[in-house]
C-alpha cells in the first residue's frame, strides 16, 4: 500500500492504494471516518487507470472531505474530568467523578451519568478506566447482535462467526480471510442501529468479498435503510473517535 497524491482545484488529496489480489471489480474508492482516502484496485490495473478512476470522481471525494473537516471542526479535546460528556448508543451521559478510598476503581452507567469511583482522579487514571467499561460493554453487545442479525442471514443460520475486538483509527470494522469479524469497541458509543449496519456489513462480506454490486444488492436486502444509517454514523465519527 503506497502514498499518492490527487491534485483537485487548489487542493492535493492525498490517497493510498490497496492491490487485492484476485479482485475482478472495478476500482473502488474509500474515504474512512479519519479523512484518509483508499483505492482499492486489482493486481492489474494501472496507475493509469487508478488515477482516472480516482479523477472522475474527485469532486465526491472532495466533497466528502470538506464534511469531515466540517464535522470535525466543534470537537474538542478530551480532558476527562466531572462534567465532560461522552457518547454511549448515541447519547451523550455526563461524566462524574468520585474520589474515594479502599475501593476497587470502578465505571457505572447510574441515573443518566457515567459515575466512576477511584483513589487518583488524574486523566490518565480516568481514561483507561472508561475505555475499559466502553470495551466491556461493546463485547456484550456486538455478540448479541451478531447472534440476532445471523439469525436472518440464510447463509449464516446456525454458522456464528468470531468476533475480535480491535481498536482501530481508520475503521469501524473489518472480516479477516479466515472469517473473524473484527469491531471497533468505539462503535458502542454509536446508535443500535448504527452498529447493526457494521456488523451488517462484515456479515455480507462473508458472502461477497469485496465491494461489488453483489455486495450492495445484498445490504440493501439485509438492511434496506442500510445507506441512510451510514450517514448517520459517518456524521458523528469525529465526535465517536475522539478518544
Amino acid at each position: 500500500m503506497g502514498q499518492h497524491r490527487l491534485i483537485y482545484g487548489d487542493e492535493i488529496i492525498p490517497y493510498s492504494i490497496c492491490r487485492i489480489s484476485g479482485r475482478k471489480e472495478k476500482i473502488a474508492i474509500h474515504i474512512n471516518p479519519d479523512g484518509t482516502v483508499q483505492v482499492d484496485a486489482p493486481q492489474e490495473a494501472s496507475m493509469n487507470d487508478i488515477y482516472t478512476a480516482l479523477s472522475n470522481r474527485a469532486r465526491w471525494v472532495y466533497d466528502h472531505l470538506v464534511r469531515i473537516k466540517e464535522q470535525n471542526y466543534y470537537v474538542l479535546p478530551r480532558h476527562y474530568v466531572s462534567g465532560e460528556s461522552h457518547f454511549y448508543l448515541g447519547k451523550q451521559f455526563p461524566l462524574k467523578i468520585y474520589q474515594v478510598k479502599k475501593k476497587l476503581p470502578d465505571v457505572k452507567l447510574i441515573r443518566g451519568r457515567l459515575q466512576i469511583r477511584t483513589l487518583k482522579k488524574e486523566p490518565q487514571i480516568i481514561r483507561p478506566l472508561l475505555m475499559d467499561w466502553y470495551r466491556a460493554k461493546a463485547g456484550i453487545l456486538f455478540h448479541r447482535r451478531l447472534a440476532d442479525i445471523t439469525s436472518t442471514m440464510p447463509w449464516q443460520q446456525n454458522n456464528l462467526p468470531p468476533i475480535r475486538l480491535m481498536e482501530m483509527k481508520k475503521q469501524w470494522g473489518s472480516c479477516s480471510p479466515k472469517g473473524t469479524i473484527l469491531l471497533n469497541p468505539q462503535l458502542v458509543k454509536a446508535p443500535r442501529e448504527c452498529v447493526d449496519y457494521v456488523i451488517c456489513h462484515e456479515l455480507c462480506h462473508l458472502q461477497e468479498h469485496n465491494h461489488s454490486k453483489r455486495f450492495y444488492r445484498l445490504m440493501d436486502k439485509i438492511m434496506p435503510e442500510w445507506q441512510a444509517v451510514k450517514g448517520k454514523l459517518d456524521g458523528m465519527a469525529g465526535l465517536i473517535l475522539n478518544v
